[in-house]
């Protein structure tokens, strides 16, 4: 098994077709295929089921997609570690965070860390959990900023930076009062993330846990922005991380209504692979939040809260 086999065969599994896996790692699809059969001949195993509709792994495939990840990372890493002994490389490190934390709580920090470190390089990705843990799996990024599902992976080492609470907005033009019960809430309109996101999750958990319905989502949206947008516009209700409304409170057309019970909150960590050695710019990363980013408080932006 060789790198670039390898690739080949976490781009099909990403797609699921050949035609578009070839595009990914600029094969012609025939080169594609000889790969991955020679690839399947070397282990003496089917790795994908063919078909008109693509191709489906097999969980032979499914097995040797944690250990392809990890091989590519570590070949990754041996040329970083040795390329920086060596004096060759300048050191860089790539960060992806969430849209709604990456402006309002690492900037401050990003912009102290390149005023200390300034020969090392940043680069900021924003993205959404899911699509910021694959990167992190695919080596793309060195550290994601996300919020905690309580999902463990051996992989990874986690550091906890604090909490960040949700709160419940309307529209002010809107005229919603207080409610007075979770169960008053679940016949009103929201908008929300897709399933899956950790704001939609923490959602959904809240209603469940009082064993009562959710309330219908009018509006599914992957923009925290966007949702914020489309609350104050009437659109329905919304639970949206506290620190995303400040824009939106200046303009006073939102207004933040109290959450009956506890009002869910979600908790802030950062995450990076676990390594044999660090890479010199990432131990500085490291070291650096470690000292210097400060635990999360509520933000500092309020809603006048209707009543």
């Amino acid at each position: 098994m060789n790198p670039r086999q390898l690739k080949t065969f976490l781009a099909v599994i990403r797609h699921e077709n050949l035609t578009r896996a070839a595009a990914e790692v600029n094969l012609a699809q025939s080169s594609l295929s000889d790969q991955i059969q020679a690839l399947e001949e070397e282990l003496g195993a089917d790795l994908f089921l063919r078909s008109r509709q693509g191709v489906v792994p097999t969980p032979a495939a499914a097995v040797l997609k944690a250990y392809a990840e990890e091989i590519l990372a570590l070949n990754d890493e041996a040329k970083a570690a040795v390329s920086a002994a060596a004096g060759n490389a300048a050191q860089s490190i790539t960060l992806g965070t969430l849209e709604t934390i990456a402006a309002e709580r690492l900037a401050p920090w990003l912009s102290l860390f390149r005023k200390k470190n300034p020969d090392v390089g940043l680069k900021l990705k924003v993205g959404g959990s899911g699509e910021l843990l694959a990167q992190l799996q695919q080596g793309s990024i060195d550290v994601a900023f996300i919020f905690d599902r309580g999902q463990q992976d051996e992989r990874f080492l986690t550091r906890r930076i604090g909490s960040e609470p949700l709160v419940l907005i309307a529209g002010r033009d809107s005229q919603a009062r207080p409610p007075a019960s979770l169960a008053a809430l679940s016949t009103a309109p929201f908008v929300a993330t897709e399933t899956g996101c950790v704001y939609r999750h923490l959602f959904d958990t809240a209603f469940a846990e009082a064993r009562i319905a959710a309330p219908s989502i009018v509006t599914e949206a992957d923009s925290i922005a966007t949702i914020v947008r489309l609350v104050a516009s009437g659109t329905g209700y919304g639970l949206v991380p506290r620190l995303a409304v400040g824009p939106a409170a200046a303009r006073g057309n939102l207004v933040e209504l109290p959450w009956p019970g506890k009002p869910p909150a979600a908790s802030l960590i950062m995450m990076w692979r676990r390594r044999r050695v660090q890479p010199p710019a990432l131990t500085l990363l490291l070291q650096s939040a470690s000292e210097e980013l400060s635990p999360l408080r509520p933000g500092d932006a309020r809603l006048r809260h209707a009543g």
